[in-house]
């Protein structure tokens, strides 16, 4: 299959040619391996490859899911495989082989996805970019020079370039969506509890993160919530009753929503033009098909978040680091960290217990104050970045004063944190490019609870704003 028929596909429409038998599972495996090879050199996606075990799998009786026979990466960060290290691009954790599946990979699997292997993150998953010591720079195949995010910015970068349909990615401070904005993809990150970490863990960063995809299509990302979605007896959190099946009830015909907009970050500063622009264009196409549009944002106190949620983050780093170091018998030593993470597991050391409990508390408060918000819209829309992909080496990894390190982070990613805050559900959209043909997303925040309203206005985009006709520039 020539690499721009197989690009005009998404996952559920590979699945298709191999349910009608118009192509095998082992020849969509050796496309994308094909593909993936010709375009690593360049973009430096890929991290670990686990061709030999794809091919095989792709030989054998594949579960007859959604995605039967359809290529697939997984980050490398959580979503444990069996016979496939997880490193977190950090030369602290040792290229260790799992024992076994974690649940969120069984699911994938049981889809019928093929894994091909891990893709390439940032130290920790720490950053909005994806340049680690251990594993260099990912390149955003929209322009090689620029970051295609962080922390999933390998597999933003492998769906864009057309290597796969769609790549495993995770939330934790923005990570899903942040990295789709950045490379013109699909990126919801589900409401808390909606997918479960088990058997290895409970929660991660105290329910601030969650697992999902990034993808081409609104489809493909409501079948993959489908597949993944739902807790398990021991879950310290379970999200409200789902759909019996995204994908299914997205179909049905939308209703006319309330939402509100803001062209300005929470504490009143502007956004780029770009990023701007963006979402007065998302603002418009959503009025002209009928929603009630508004400017109104949510009284969320940065000043008091801000340091919340960097004493949880900084805290569960350096719980991670004691973690392992007692796994490894390693003793933590700045040496072998990048500063910036070093800096934040100092930091994260210092925090007390009462600081920490007192974080949580401030992001419940925030949590209340969300949902009050949705009881008069429907949803938020913001852009997903305050400024256009930005240039690699833009951040100084070195600097190991958090406070330092991380304000140019949080003046780039000024509204995705906050989701990760209150559980909510957010979804970015690829409806905009630059003069420069970069891709600004734009971002949409639900009600707790509701991806469905989310999934079901990103298809109504996807149809009066199609996206699917255009294909990064770097070719095999």
């Amino acid at each position: 299959m020539a690499f721009a028929e197989y690009a005009s596909f998404d996952g559920l429409g590979l699945a298709e040619l191999v349910r009608k038998k118009k192509i095998t599972p082992g020849e969509l495996i050796d496309e994308a391996i094909s593909r993936a090879e010709a375009l690593n050199p360049k973009l430096n996606c890929v991290v670990f490859k686990d061709y030999d075990r794809a091919r095989e799998t792709a030989k054998g009786k594949l579960p007859k899911g959604a995605f039967s026979g359809v290529p697939f990466f997984l980050k490398d960060i959580f979503a444990f495989a069996q016979g496939m290290p997880t490193r977190q691009a950090a030369r602290f954790i040792p290229p260790i082989h799992w024992p076994h599946d974690s649940l969120l990979t069984a699911r994938f699997k049981a889809s019928g996805l093929v894994m091909l292997g891990k893709t390439n993150v940032p130290e920790f998953g720490l950053v909005p970019t994806t340049e680690s010591k251990l594993y260099g720079p990912a390149r955003n195949p929209w322009n090689l020079d620029h970051s295609p995010g962080g922390s999933s910015g390998g597999s933003a970068a492998a769906v864009a370039a057309g290597i796969v349909p769609f790549a495993h990615a995770n939330d934790g401070g923005g990570s899903i969506r942040i990295p789709a904005s950045c490379c013109g993809l699909v990126g919801l990150k589900p409401t808390r509890g909606r997918v479960s970490f088990a058997p290895d863990l409970g929660d991660s960063v105290d329910g601030l993160a969650i697992d999902l995809v990034v993808s081409r299509s609104v489809r493909d990302t409501a079948a993959a919530l489908d597949a993944v979605a739902g807790p398990v007896e021991g879950d310290p959190y379970w999200a409200p009753p789902q759909p019996e099946s995204y994908l299914e009830a997205m179909k049905r015909k939308p209703r006319r929503l309330r939402i509100a907009f803001d062209t300005k970050k929470l504490d009143g500063t502007a956004l780029h033009p770009d990023c701007a622009a963006a979402v007065k264009a998302a603002a418009r196409l959503c009025a002209s098909l009928g929603h009630t549009i508004e400017e109104a944002s949510p009284d969320l106190d940065q000043q008091t978040l801000i340091p919340a949620f960097m004493a949880l983050w900084s805290a569960n780093l350096a719980a991670g680091i004691d973690g392992i170091a007692r796994l490894t018998g390693q003793t933590p030593a700045p040496d072998l960290f990048e500063g910036l993470t070093w800096g934040l597991y100092e930091a994260g050391k210092r925090v007390s217990a009462s600081e920490y409990l007192l974080a949580k508390a401030a992001m419940q408060r925030a949590s209340r104050l969300a949902a009050k918000f949705h009881e008069t819209y429907d949803v938020w829309l913001t852009a997903t970045l305050g400024l256009p992909p930005v240039r690699l080496g833009t951040f100084d990894m070195d600097e190991r004063d958090p406070v330092k390190s991380f304000a140019p982070l949080i003046d780039y990613v000024p509204f995705t944190a906050m989701q990760n805050v209150t559980g909510q559900p957010a979804i970015n959209v690829p409806l905009h490019w630059n003069k420069a043909g970069l891709p600004i997303g734009v971002h949409f925040v639900g009600r707790f609870g509701d991806e469905l309203t989310l999934l079901k206005l990103a298809a109504e985009l996807e149809k009066a704003s199609p996206w699917a006709h255009r294909y990064a520039g770097v070719k095999v």
